[in-house]
């Protein structure tokens, strides 16, 4: 009788998780990654510039003006409720390719828009798509860039943000000021822009999702227990810092006019692109110290961006204007900077992009209520009346975000 062996089925290996894609992705993908950021932040801020066009062809006045940006603010808010705690449960691509598609949308309704409540549709798109973009589209330059490189990450994420928020009413003061057809010409060619992005998020190496946190998919986003003084830190500089920058991106026009008697569009958008670029700047060069050292100087820059900002208006001072501007600048960058740091060095990657968002809405709830209470203020008592009151109110917030800064210390793992 024949002896018939049976080959052994061999076991079935544990199935493993995937390695990180930032483990093995080449150092240009980092960069890359952050592009979807830099062309969402270019929309964000592309319209500043022509709300004087809007204003003069349409009829509304600067507390309107100030409601159509805040309507910005709660789609941003409203997608951090969502977007951060879904993208580290479903991954990254499923909620930045709809973001993408919903900047393309508001492009087209900006680029066709004759009344207030198509600016507000148009502001209210843009707003959840950066929501999504600074909670989702900063995890995925970190993903991208692995445990290695989340230094870099941090500094490139915080970088594509503001310098897109920059480049976006310089493109557009430059576009509408020469090309025919404004409004059509600046959403068409941030359009392509956009396209590009889409290209990269479809492309982009990702990791699988880490599964997140658990709990209701629609919330507060907040951190791991233990790590709330790391948020609370952040937010306490970056708050007052974004929004010095967001009353700049909604009264900065009507300041122009009454301080230099332009509405040139180049100027005003000129003025929105050096603040950033000073929050660009800012960040290269002080991006080796301590996170706390960073947080304190963003706070000083923010108080002193407020008493440049009264004096600009009392003394009817360009000079003090410019220094405004590029202190306010100063203030967002390094409070972003030092509170994007101090998550990305503490806060795992399953749970970073909802920090991410948590920091965020701690920063645009202000960002978005002072400024529209400072435009109805200025309607009423008038604009330099207005700008002195949110300058003291906001002044008096950085330095009460300076002291919370000094009353914690870093962790020790935690750089810039």
């Amino acid at each position: 009788m024949t002896d018939i062996r049976l080959a052994p089925v061999p076991a079935r290996p544990a199935r493993q998780a995937p390695a990180p894609a930032g483990a093995t992705a080449p150092g240009w993908w980092v960069w890359a990654a952050a592009w979807p950021v830099t062309a969402v932040f270019v929309l964000s801020n592309a319209a500043t510039p022509l709300y004087a066009l809007w204003q003069r062809d349409i009829g509304f006045s600067r507390g309107t003006l100030t409601l159509v940006f805040a309507c910005y603010i709660v789609g941003l808010i409203g997608s951090l409720l969502v977007s951060g705690i879904l993208s580290d449960r479903i991954g990254r691509r499923p909620v930045l390719v709809p973001a993408v598609l919903l900047a393309l949308v508001a492009c087209g309704i900006f680029a066709t828009a004759s009344s207030v409540a198509a600016l507000m549709a148009a502001r209210l798109l843009t707003g959840i798509a950066v929501g999504a973009v600074v909670s989702t589209g900063m995890a995925a330059v970190s993903d991208v860039a692995g445990p290695a490189r989340r230094s870099q990450a941090a500094l490139l994420a915080s970088t594509a943000m503001v310098l897109g928020a920059g480049l976006g009413p310089l493109l557009a003061g430059v576009l509408s000021e020469t090309l025919p057809a404004p409004t059509t010409t600046v959403f068409a060619v941030e359009a392509v822009l956009l396209v590009l992005a889409l290209a990269v998020v479809l492309r982009m190496p990702l990791p699988r999702p880490a599964g997140g946190s658990g709990g209701s998919w629609i919330r507060v986003p907040g951190v791991p227990r233990g790590r709330g003084g790391d948020l609370l830190r952040g937010v306490a500089v970056f708050a007052p810092g974004i929004t010095a920058t967001s009353f700049v991106l909604s009264l900065g026009p009507s300041l122009l006019s009454n301080l230099l008697d332009t509405t040139n569009r180049v100027v005003a958008g000129a003025m929105a692109f050096v603040m950033f670029l000073a929050a660009t700047g800012v960040q290269f060069a002080v991006r080796r110290l301590r996170p706390r050292n960073v947080l304190l100087a963003g706070a000083l820059s923010t108080v002193l961006a407020m008493a440049a900002l009264v004096a600009a208006v009392r003394l009817s001072s360009a000079g003090f204007l410019a220094a405004a501007v590029l202190l306010a600048g100063a203030g967002q960058g390094m409070g972003q900077l030092g509170g994007l740091s101090l998550l990305n060095s503490t806060i795992p990657a399953r749970r970073l992009a909802e920090a991410n968002a948590a920091m965020n809405v701690g920063g645009y709830v202000p960002a978005g209520t002072l400024p529209v209470a400072a435009g109805f203020l200025s309607d009423a008592v008038g604009l330099p009346t207005g700008a002195t009151v949110f300058a003291a109110v906001l002044a008096a917030a950085a330095v009460a975000g300076g002291l919370t800064v000094l009353a914690r210390r870093d962790r020790p793992s935690a750089t810039v």
